[in-house]
């Protein structure tokens, strides 16, 4: 694979320095125009800029150079990189191999039927399918439907277990209403909690009131129970009662 080459206009101001290489085999190899690579020699490009040594970064070596320099004919080669950095995957659907594309509705029947908490969009990730293919298989309609056999897609080397275990897991913990998983938690505005607080506090004070008037209506009755006969029959007994004494 090959590999971009590191900095070439410095690249070229350490060749045209250091190397008796014509502007031709360093405009090669740096990617550069003939005349721009004059340009660096007669100090009119890339001034200010530091030569880079392709020796140091292992992207040319000494015997390449000497072999260009004996031969001007000679386009030099970059060397292999020491180290190989892996590309970042691609995201996107999984891929089935051909040979294995006609096991697949037989796996979306074994998850439609061992784990039906699964998510359409799960069983496009393990199986690598459509959302049609699955939707025939679970309502019976699928072309095949009479042939099919359940089978485990891990069996199958559709998915690794890791990948179905985790879907599982998943599809377990997303047990919230719809409306929790779709609206999460809502924010309020200034204007909503000032009128919250406010309705709240009238009902406590409303609550209070209520409790202070239940108080005076006892209180009310409970002097309507005294009537003026009975207080003075009892200050007449006890006036009776001191006289004996």
């Amino acid at each position: 694979m090959a590999t971009a080459l590191l900095m070439p206009k410095a690249t070229a101001v350490w060749l045209v320095d250091n190397t008796a290489l014509t502007f031709d085999q360093i405009a090669a190899f740096c990617s550069l125009h003939p005349l721009e690579v004059q340009g660096i020699a007669d100090g009119d490009v890339a001034g200010g800029i530091m030569g880079a040594s392709p020796l140091n970064n292992g992207q040319l070596t000494r015997e390449e150079i000497s072999k260009a320099e004996a031969d001007p004919a000679y386009r030099m080669k970059m060397s292999d990189p020491k180290v190989v950095v892996a590309q970042a995957k691609r995201k996107g659907p999984r891929y089935t191999p051909i040979s294995r594309r006609n096991e697949r509705p037989g796996a979306i029947k074994w998850l439609v039927r061992s784990h039906p908490e699964l998510k359409d969009a799960q069983i496009m990730r393990l199986v690598g399918t459509t959302k049609t293919t699955i939707e025939a298989v679970r309502e019976g309609s699928h072309w095949n439907a009479a042939n099919l056999t359940a089978m485990d897609p891990v069996t199958l080397g559709l998915c690794t277990q890791i990948d179905l275990d985790m879907e599982v897991k998943k599809a377990a913990k997303g047990g919230n209403t719809p409306d929790e998983a779709d609206n999460g938690t809502m924010l309020l505005t200034a204007e909503e909690a000032l009128s919250s607080a406010a309705r709240v506090m009238a009902e406590k004070d409303a609550a209070l009131n209520g409790d202070t008037e239940n108080e005076g209506r006892e209180s009310h009755e409970n002097q309507d129970d005294f009537d003026a006969d009975s207080v003075f029959a009892k200050l007449t007994s006890l006036k009776n009662e001191a006289d004996d004494e």
